[in-house]
């Protein structure tokens, strides 16, 4: 059984026991999340799906980490001009672990 979710705007494949990393959520460690915007719901080859969600369905999922991810190098040059400018970005994610995928 998977559902795929729509969490922080953007679109996940989840099923039960997985861990996922998604942007930053606004929920303290080891708290327990719900995502009501259930798009899709596989249940053993019977599809469910929903205009646009899934009315009654939910995700049930527990935040394990706030965590960063790999640094991400920005270089810029433009050539025979000297200019040079180098910059990094660390993205900040929020890992979670699904408990329960609920039709």
């Amino acid at each position: 059984m998977y559902a795929i979710v729509e969490i922080a705007g953007q679109q996940f494949k989840v099923q039960k026991d997985q861990k996922i990393f998604v942007h930053r959520l606004a929920a303290e460690t080891g708290s327990k999340i719900e995502f009501d915007r259930v798009l899709l719901i596989d249940n053993d080859g019977k599809i469910n799906v929903g205009a646009p969600a899934i009315a009654g369905a939910s995700v049930t999922a527990e935040v394990m980490d706030h965590v960063k991810g790999d640094k991400v190098i920005v270089f810029r040059k433009k050539r025979r001009k000297g200019y040079k400018k180098k910059n990094g970005h660390r993205q900040s994610f929020t890992a979670i672990t699904i408990k329960d995928i609920k039709a």
